[in-house]
């Protein structure tokens, strides 16, 4: 079969389009060949070993330097190392092809999703592997994963749309639920147009919250048109266009200077929740501000229970619809990579193999 394989940390020369061999599924396990994946930021930092603590600046500035090669693990995967050479992609829409032993038979045909974070030793730990990232992922045609981790969707939704959903809106959701949203709460989402961003938007919105976009000046209109209640220049500040102390909830995978204004938005007893830092990991902020006002910042990796298949739910019955900004051939993916990390474009950018 043909697949991306990432040979090691590095810049574009790291992915190779390559044929390797078809992965034969194990007892528990399912084939599935894949119908579409998507560009995720995960799928760059891991290629660029931005989660290595050495590492202080944004995806962006690190992708345009050319010095972190090597074919050799280093601190800059999820989970400390990445095994190279590793097939990413954290996305998965497929259809199950071929069953391992004492894996269900209903499963064998269905069109699925794959829950990108497993839980390998239950819910009750924060013990996490994601998809792509700590184990071969969907930037191939075939792909093999646990059958628990697989889920049926019975939708119109075209395969492209499907495999632009799992990391962006999981992630989300999760990030929704850990913070506890609730109606009428007031929710601001920095970085609002990127595949996250959107995602809570709309997740925000379904659970009958208001919303603040943060976003680019160009994006401003189209944020409103897909349902923010207000949207902000990111260039603006907050703060200043907001008031003080009048959010309940922050959704921040931005991160970078802006950090410590994001936590005077919120009312007394507020949250801030995270799962990026795509403006820079090192953040400053004023102990006094989260101290004194009952604050609580919330770092969120390792999915609850239901928000997956809540999440399936949610797109049975066609309440969430992702924006897919283009679509190219896997083959293509340095080209998709590339146009992702110019940041103009809204929603997600899907990845179809041949």
């Amino acid at each position: 079969m043909k697949a991306v394989v990432t040979l090691g940390v590095g810049d574009f020369g790291q992915l190779s389009y390559q044929d390797v061999p078809l992965p034969q599924p194990l007892a528990g396990e399912v084939l599935l060949q894949v119908l579409a994946s998507s560009v995720n930021s995960t799928d760059i930092n891991t290629r660029l070993g931005w989660y290595a603590p050495d590492v202080t600046a944004s995806t962006q500035t690190l992708a345009a330097q050319t010095g972190r090669t090597g074919t050799t693990p280093d601190t800059g995967g999820w989970s400390g190392t990445t095994r190279f050479p590793l097939i990413q992609g954290t996305d998965c829409c497929g259809r199950v092809v071929q069953l391992g032993a004492g894996c269900n038979p209903a499963l064998l045909g269905q069109r699925v999703l794959v829950r990108p974070c497993m839980r390998p030793h239950g819910f009750a730990l924060p013990d996490n592997l994601w998809l792509g990232s700590d184990m071969d992922g969907a930037f191939s045609q075939f792909v093999k994963v646990p059958a628990t981790e697989v889920f049926p969707v019975l939708s119109p939704m075209s395969d492209a749309a499907l495999g632009c959903l799992p990391c962006a809106y999981g992630t989300a959701e999760n990030m929704l639920v850990q913070a506890r949203v609730q109606p009428g709460m007031h929710v601001v989402v920095t970085g609002a147009s990127g595949g996250v961003g959107l995602a809570t938007v709309q997740l925000a919105k379904r659970r009958g919250a208001v919303v603040t976009a943060i976003t680019s000046p160009e994006k401003v209109a189209a944020l409103r048109t897909l349902g923010a209640d207000h949207v902000l220049d990111r260039n603006d500040s907050a703060v200043a266009s907001l008031g003080p102390q009048c959010a309940d909830v922050v959704v921040d995978n931005v991160a970078g200077v802006g950090f410590g204004d994001k936590l005077k938005l919120l009312k007394r007893g507020g949250r801030l929740v995270t799962s990026g830092a795509i403006a820079g990991p090192l953040v400053q902020f004023d102990l006094r501000t989260l101290y004194l006002n009952n604050l609580s910042i919330l770092g969120c990796t390792a999915w609850d229970e239901a928000v997956f298949s809540g999440l399936v739910g949610y797109i049975e019955r066609e309440e969430i619809q992702p924006i897919v900004a283009q679509t190219y051939p896997l083959a293509h993916i340095v080209q998709a990579q590339r146009e992702f990390l110019k940041k103009r474009h809204l929603g997600k950018f899907a990845l179809i193999p041949a």
